[in-house]
């Protein structure tokens, strides 16, 4: 094969083949893709020994570095002994490279550790904490918070900083897990190796280990079809085809088949006919080779079906051959004929197996025994069959589609009873989405409320479950809080906010079981025809047995939205949802993003500090202050502070929200919740993890992680 340097370029450094349009010598590569050879032979995209290159890949388009990892280590005192915080993978926007959100994932190891990553704008992305109070807890080979977590990473990330923090200095650990350690790590190359991973001494001393990461990278920022146009600046040689990137702008080209070679210098024609792979190109009579292919004959006299894998024989008489000819076409007739029945009796019988397994594996005999309990349900909750379904999608045309998420698409159909309805195709993947799935099924099975979005039923029998909801028409209130296009009254704000609360407080107090949500943000709150508020998306909501207040779960939820009490405890309340309830009116009462990329203040912290100095006019929207009474605005602004209290007993239920918001209808209401002591309104700027107990020991640091969350949040320290 040729080189797949660059002629008259070096080809290796080290042991690693460095390909165009790659090199390590100006002149030797395209723009952008210069890399950096040192004396050890290490080749690095930084000119530093911070990330080292281990594999460059034509046909993937990935490109595999080495880093360093992000170490902590206390002594047994609580002392910081090693610390290490590597310039962490940062990449100039106009580099060709992207980080791979589908290889890579954040890894976290230690029993006292947190890791979090953010962008270049200080902006967190995600990250997961990982605990153990004892060494017998830790498993090989299982990252799932003991001792090891992980959590994906954003697509068409560029730049990414990790911050590793602690708990307790690691003095409740110290005599198995010193260290906490924080990195990006290729998922297929890294494995958690129990107890042994939270317990190396050389890493404790030097914190020189290295973990895998691999980038995406292509030429340009064009489409093939754009990059076409200009042939002087056009990658791919003759021989060649050209496909657009999978993991974002630009392309990347490789050889046409029955070609090999570089397809960003030249694509050779394969000789199959002179190479020794005869199962690849296999040819019985002579071979001969054509530009991109071959071809295979039988010498003159002989013949073959298929020279390629029969071998020639001596050709026979016309009589005879007509004869054979007429017996197995007759032959043939009967066997199509027989195999015809045959098929058409075993298509109907894998289809019906075909569709029981996948009845089963969505847990269906568990869900029709939960929604077959007559206590358990308040609304009939039908289970649809796939031709149900596929009829009033018309068979899930892409002009049905209504939205993609994370989660599914969601389709527009019209049920054989006229119903209009919304149809979620989830993209399920694991066992804890059908969990989730299920959830949510019996979730809204027992919920009978106005505005609460009406669950008509599901389907189990596709390879993931479809779910059958009333059609809302008007979409996310996020969309009408941030669109440019969409502009709330005041008093619809007031009216949905009102409806939303009614919904919660439902939940919490007049459902037959007490529910808690999980998940209260603005795009979970769905507006119909009339603007009525319905409170959707219950995949995560968590019933409460009778008595208590609380249950003990991993958290989850979405940053922004998030109360910091649970995020520290794992102790879910029906006030994690009031807290993410006020966060809500802050958005109806700014128009603006809990989380932005754009903002230079963090919304909460800014609006907070507005309403402590009496300066809301800064934050409140135009149309608000323009619609709103001042005596509204400044109720409505108190009791988002007071919902977003950092002590989950201090805010209010969602009854007692309900009762405000419709109160705030209303002329001369007295309010509970308002706060009109300026030191209570600064209480809310002090520090949110103030260690509640006395003991001394308990009081000496903040952990990293508070801080952490803190800064998500946006409250000042």
């Amino acid at each position: 094969m040729a080189s797949q340097a660059k002629p008259g370029c070096p080809e290796k450094c080290g042991n690693l083949s460095i390909p165009y349009p790659f090199g390590i010598q100006v002149g030797c590569n395209r723009e952008g893709f210069l890399l950096y050879c040192n004396s050890n032979g290490v080749v690095n995209t930084y000119n530093s020994d911070v990330a080292r290159v281990t594999e460059i890949s034509l046909l993937t388009g990935k490109i595999a570095i080495n880093s360093y990892l992000n170490v902590d280590c206390y002594n047994s005192s609580g002392s910081l002994d090693v610390y290490i915080s590597p310039d962490y993978t940062t990449i100039s926007s106009e580099s060709p490279y992207t980080i791979s959100n589908t290889q890579n994932k954040l890894i976290a190891l230690g029993c006292d550790t947190s890791a979090v990553f953010q962008d270049g704008n200080g902006h967190f992305g995600t990250g997961c904490i990982s605990t153990c109070d004892n060494s017998s807890l830790v498993k090989n080979g299982t990252c799932d918070g003991i001792g090891c977590c992980q959590a994906s990473i954003p697509k068409g990330m560029k730049e990414i900083y990790i911050r590793l923090g602690s708990f307790n200095n690691h003095t409740k650990v110290q005599s198995f897990n010193p260290c906490s350690y924080a990195f990006l790590a290729d998922k297929d190359s890294f494995s958690f190796g129990g107890l042994s991973d939270l317990t190396r001494e050389y890493q404790r001393k030097y914190g020189q280990s290295f973990s895998r990461i691999a980038f995406d990278w292509a030429i340009g920022n064009q489409t093939c079809e754009e990059a076409n146009k200009n042939a002087t600046d056009y990658a791919c040689v003759k021989n060649s085809f050209c496909y657009d990137s999978p993991d974002g702008p630009g392309y990347r080209c490789n050889c046409s088949a029955g070609y090999q070679g570089n397809p960003y210098l030249e694509c050779s024609d394969i000789d199959e006919c002179a190479s020794t792979d005869k199962k690849a190109y296999p040819c019985q009579g002579i071979c001969i080779n054509t530009p991109g292919s071959y071809r295979c004959e039988c010498p003159k006299g002989k013949h073959s079906d298929d020279p390629k894998l029969f071998q020639c024989k001596t050709s026979l008489s016309i009589v005879i051959v007509v004869s054979i000819a007429i017996s197995i076409s007759l032959g043939i007739i009967l066997l199509l004929g027989c195999c015809i029945l045959l098929y058409k009796g075993w298509k109907v019988r894998s289809q019906k197996m075909l569709k029981r397994k996948y009845f089963l594996q969505n847990r269906g005999l568990l869900l029709q025994h939960l929604l077959s309990s007559k206590e358990d349900s308040t609304n009939q909750t039908n289970i649809f069959t796939l031709k149900e379904l596929e009829k009033a999608t018309n068979n899930f045309d892409e002009t049905r589609v209504l939205g993609r998420g994370g989660h599914g698409t969601v389709y527009k159909g019209l049920l054989s009873d006229q119903r209009i309805v919304a149809i979620k195709k989830s993209k399920i993947t694991s066992s804890g989405e059908i969990d989730q799935f299920i959830n949510e099924v019996v979730t809204l099975s027992r919920i009978n409320h106005r505005n609460v979005v009406k669950l008509y039923g599901c389907c189990l029998e596709s390879e993931v479950p479809l779910l059958v909801y009333e059609f809302i028409s008007n979409g996310m209130l996020s969309n009408h809080i941030h669109s440019e296009d969409h502009h709330l009254s005041w008093e619809d704000r007031l009216r949905i906010a009102t409806e939303s609360a009614g919904a919660l407080s439902y939940l919490h107090f007049a459902a037959s079981i007490t529910i808690f949500h999980r998940d209260v943000k603005s795009s979970n709150i769905l507006l119909d025809d009339h603007y009525t508020a319905k409170v959707a998306d219950f995949g995560t909501s968590r019933f409460v047995p009778l008595n208590d207040t609380h249950v003990s779960t991993a958290v989850q939820g979405t940053f922004g939205y998030l109360d910091p009490e649970y995020f520290l405890t794992g102790r879910l309340t029906d006030k994690s949802d009031v807290y993410s309830f006020g966060v809500i009116l802050v958005e109806l009462l700014t128009g603006k993003k809990p989380l932005s990329m754009h903002e230079d203040k963090n919304l909460l912290t800014h609006f907070i500090l507005l309403l402590k100095e009496n300066r809301l006019t800064q934050i409140i929207e135009d149309r608000v202050v323009k619609e709103g009474t001042q005596e509204q605005i400044q109720l409505v602004a108190e009791l988002a502070g007071a919902c977003m209290r950092m002590k989950g007993e201090e805010r209010p239920t969602m009854k007692e929200v309900e009762a405000e918001l419709e109160g705030l209808r209303r002329p001369k209401n007295q309010h509970r919740w308002v706060v009109h002591d300026p030191e209570e309104t600064e209480s809310l700027l002090k520090d949110v993890f103030a260690v509640q107990a006395r003991d001394n020991s308990d009081t000496s640091a903040q952990s990293s992680l508070q801080r952490q969350f803190m800064e998500s949040v946006g409250f000042p320290r």
